[in-house]
């Protein structure tokens, strides 16, 4: 297949580019997919381009230059050779079975090769599609922002997420609460398949359908398993397997950063392990594990300590989907209770690096969850503390000056003794670590900067007064989370007071 970078040099009018489009969707069939053009939301302008991100995947400096560029990242144009199309699923939603979702926001313009694999490029809010459910199908410059500048935060962190290209808006309005205006973000994966695809199939007992899905599954996404030509059956164990340990590292890691998703309903979990659909996310200030973020949250559901249990949870819903494929339980069981041993592994494999520990012991899981619990007990903030620790280590080369380099971390604590006590069990578990290689270590493993409420609602207000510079400020700075950044200190310290305020929703 041609790349997009070979097509956009070869062609003769850089004003009509002729991009090497293909669709995954389209060769699994019609019952997967409704072509569906998007809506125009007229007068449309650039909020940021992700340029890194275009550059990773082989787009031209002028791609950005081109005036379809902008139309069709907002659903004002369509390339030549895409077909855009919303795919159909179903799903689980707040643990109770919703029938058919869909792609009630979202279009799929089609997959382009670039130098990242094959990647299918997605409009979210390009107007209503045939699984809108009376929606209107856009999405308002508010969440779009959130999405935009989470998805590249978390790929910043080193967690599997889908990645967003561009945002674009206008100033068509749109009613949520209250009266906003549109926007598109265009977000790329390798593909968007979700736990309810598989459901939505098994749901209307289409067994020929889950099959072929998968198996094109495994062709584009999981060639180690494809290449082994196995039975279908056997196939389908291993690639559970995958996508239950996949699922738990994810998770893991979401753990480790303080990452709350907020709506992990079984339509929002990716087949590929990746963090999929930004909406009422947020990274913890205060450390209280049963924090809820999602204010359409009523049971607490998704608060942050559950979100292990909840992944568990949905992946069982794909096993269930798939388990006809197999035709005996047991086997489907075997694969997914390997999340039972792969996540505590992930789980202590993200403290051990966030402690600096570079050898095992057995007392490591206590140790970390003791610091846990003078956390929540003292609301002490995530991003700090841990920060605030690496270079404490780092700092720490003798015994001269532990005091001094353990201040800004024992300033934390109202409970001095309670710290005192960890402290102590904490640099006898390091005697045997040189501090300094630590420290450095640990500085690459705590970052000190995320996407904070506050951060994100303060380039929303900018930008809803016309002013985009604070969203590509965090952008640039949340590619590189672990790094210094003297000109934006401001934007690692602590919530101001009025962001404990944000409410934040489904509808965000």
């Amino acid at each position: 297949m041609q790349s997009f970078t070979s097509a956009v040099a070869d062609r003769p009018d850089p004003a009509s580019p002729h991009l090497p489009w293909s669709s995954g969707m389209q060769a699994l069939g019609p019952s997967f997919f409704t072509p569906t053009p998007p809506t125009p939301m007229g007068a449309a302008h650039w909020v940021s381009q992700n340029r890194a991100l275009g550059q990773a995947l082989g787009l031209p400096d002028a791609f950005w230059d081109d005036p379809l560029s902008l139309q069709a990242l907002s659903g004002n144009a369509v390339w030549p050779g895409s077909v855009p199309v919303a795919s159909v699923y179903s799903g689980h939603q707040f643990g109770v079975w919703a029938g058919q979702l869909g792609d009630g926001r979202a279009l799929s313009l089609g997959e382009i090769d670039s130098p990242l694999g094959r990647q299918d490029w997605q409009l979210k809010g390009a107007g209503p599609t045939p699984y809108s459910r009376r929606g209107d199908g856009r999405a308002v410059l508010r969440s779009s922002i959130r999405e935009y500048l989470c998805s590249e935060a978390m790929h910043g962190l080193g967690i599997p997420t889908t990645r967003a290209l561009a945002l674009t808006a206008s100033g068509l309005p749109v009613w949520r609460e209250s009266q906003e205006t549109a926007a598109v973000v265009t977000r790329v994966a390798p593909c968007f398949i979700r736990f309810g695809h598989f459901e939505h199939f098994a749901s209307l007992g289409d067994w020929d359908s889950v099959k072929r899905l998968l198996t094109q599954l495994l062709d584009q996404h999981f060639p180690d398993i494809a290449q082994q030509q196995l039975p279908i059956e056997q196939a389908c164990l291993q690639w559970l397997q995958t996508v239950t340990e996949r699922t738990a590292q994810m998770v893991a890691q979401w753990q480790g950063v303080g990452f709350c998703h907020g709506v992990m309903n079984t339509d929002n979990m990716s087949v590929l392990g990746l963090t999929l659909d930004y909406g009422p996310f947020q990274f913890l200030d205060a450390y209280d594990p049963d924090h809820i973020c999602n204010h359409s949250d009523h049971q607490g559901r998704y608060a942050f300590q559950r979100q292990p249990q909840v992944a568990f949870w949905n992946l069982y819903c794909l096993g269930q989907a798939v388990a006809p494929l197999v035709g005996e339980t047991e086997p489907v069981l075997e694969a997914l209770n390997t999340y039972k041993t792969a996540l505590p592994h992930a789980l202590l494999s993200q403290w051990r690096k966030k402690l600096g520990l570079i050898s095992a012991a057995t007392e490591d899981a206590e140790l970390a969850q003791a610091a846990l619990d003078l956390l929540s007990a003292g609301a002490v903030d995530f991003t700090i503390f841990w920060r605030r620790l690496s270079h404490a280590v780092l700092n720490s080369h003798g015994q001269s000056n532990d005091a001094a380099a353990w201040a800004p971390v024992r300033d934390l604590f109202l409970d001095a003794a309670a710290w005192a006590d960890w402290q102590q069990r904490y640099t006898a578990r390091l005697r045997t670590q040189d501090r300094a290689q630590t420290g450095v270590a640990m500085l690459r493993a705590n970052p000190k900067y995320v996407l904070r409420n506050h951060l994100g609602e303060t380039a929303i207000r900018m930008a809803q007064a016309g002013d985009f510079s604070e969203v590509d400020n965090l952008l640039a700075l949340l590619r590189h989370p672990f790094d210094e950044h003297p000109d934006s200190e401001h934007r690692a310290g602590f919530p101001p007071d009025w962001a404990s305020t944000i409410a934040i929703s489904c509808s965000s």
